[in-house]
């Protein structure tokens, strides 16, 4: 069974599952899109990438919600100004003639959407933004 693990890749938190398929080798899942992953033989055990946790962290997460990969907005489930919760899928984007579920990573208010229905997307490119509720952003590990 794999496990959801949150990466933070040049700034960009991507949360990922992880499933290790064989000896040596991972399955790695982002937005929908699989990984394999080989382990170097003399790397012995890699150290445990940070889990997420369900309990209120130090890190404030995103509610900027943008694509791994190009493709094109099949649907978009959510509206300007709607409240959305975590987890809750806001658009779907077909890449590599895949259709792949993209979820809110926050709960919070959507405040900016960048696409439509139809439009191809570049990579990295920012589709959604969501404003954090009050208690997801309360926290920042800064004084």
């Amino acid at each position: 069974m794999p496990e959801t693990y949150e990466i933070d890749i040049d700034g960009e938190i991507f949360s990922v599952d992880i499933e290790e398929i064989d000896e040596g080798k991972l399955r790695a899942t982002v937005s929908g899109t699989e990984f394999i992953v080989k382990l170097p033989e003399d790397a012995g055990s890699p150290p445990a990438p940070r889990r997420r946790s369900g309990r209120g962290g130090s890190k404030v997460k995103s509610g900027t919600v943008s694509t791994s990969i190009p493709g094109k907005i099949v649907t978009l489930e959510v509206t300007l100004g709607q409240e959305v919760i975590e987890g809750q899928v806001i658009l779907i984007l077909e890449a590599m003639k895949m259709q792949n579920e993209v979820t809110a990573p926050v709960s919070g208010k959507i405040s900016s959407i960048s696409c439509s229905e139809g439009d191809n997307v570049e990579a990295n490119m920012v589709l959604v933004v969501i404003t954090p509720n009050n208690d997801e952003g309360e926290k920042t590990g800064e004084s």
